[in-house]
């Protein structure tokens, strides 16, 4: 199991400051945000390819993921070429969309197979996860998107955070889904939300979600994804991004160690 971190944590820095902390802290790799108007570490408007090559030239961190939020399919299509280019196997999207809207569930899953399909093009995998306020938002939402796109091309990204602020235990949750995960997006989250909370309360260990219990519950399934972690928030000093992940690290490495995942 690769433990990495979306370089959003780092987003007032350069994508080269954020892959030294994120190395730093012990990681395997990382996943690189090129998220329109919150932080674009890959800025697929201004194609900075050789940016990020350099930056992994120079630290030897793996790419595991890349996170562009948007279904936009003209940027889809830019972020699937960089992907292939860069070697990232995995782009992860949200579902768009508003929870309990029925038209809007139909809508998100017709895009998503849609956009599956164009991944396949590239040979990469897009991945969605249940996210808070979206069409699709929990794990009956998530399950029904799993056996209406059948493209094998399209996986899950199984986010504690959500499905917990979703008012389930993920720990449950996880193994109805695990069949399609192929990402997990992971960080803490202090009370029932709606938001995750201050940074600094996003570390893992310092929330009330049951990780170990999640992550007992994915080394039993054998998972061998990328498990990156995504904090996100009003921006942080280096000193305050290096020192949630490095809290992180510590605390997964451990718990994945004991469980025998890493």
């Amino acid at each position: 199991m690769k433990l990495g971190v979306n370089t959003v944590l780092f987003k007032p820095f350069s994508v080269l400051e954020a892959m030294q902390a994120i190395k730093r802290a012990g990681y395997d790799g990382v996943e690189l945000s090129a998220i329109k108007g919150m932080c674009e570490h890959l800025d697929l408007d201004n194609w900075n390819l050789d940016e990020v090559k350099a930056a992994q030239a120079e630290t030897g961190m793996e790419l595991l993921s890349m996170e562009v939020a948007s279904l936009d399919e003209d940027r889809l299509r830019l972020a699937f070429k960089a992907a292939k280019e860069l070697g990232v196997p995995v782009v992860n999207v949200g579902p768009g969309g508003k929870a309990d809207v029925e038209e809007d569930v139909v809508t998100s899953i017709a895009t998503l197979t849609a956009r599956a399909r164009m991944a396949a093009e590239y040979g990469v995998t897009l991945c969605c996860k249940a996210h808070v306020g979206c069409a699709i938002h929990d794990t009956p939402t998530t399950l029904r998107a799993m056996n209406e796109i059948k493209e094998d091309s399209f996986g899950v990204d199984m986010d504690p955070s959500h499905i917990w602020r979703a008012g389930e235990k993920p720990e449950e949750a996880l193994p109805q889904v695990i069949s399609r995960v192929k990402h997990i997006h992971i960080r803490d989250c202090k009370g029932p939300g709606p938001n995750p909370g201050l940074p600094a309360l996003q570390a893992c260990g310092r929330g009330d979600i049951d990780l170990v219990g999640y992550f007992k519950a994915l080394v039993s399934t054998g998972y061998q994804g990328p498990v990156c972690l995504e904090v996100i928030g009003p921006d942080q000093t280096l000193a305050e991004a290096q020192a949630v992940a490095s809290e992180s690290y510590g605390y997964m490495n451990a718990v994945l160690r004991f469980l025998g995942g890493r």
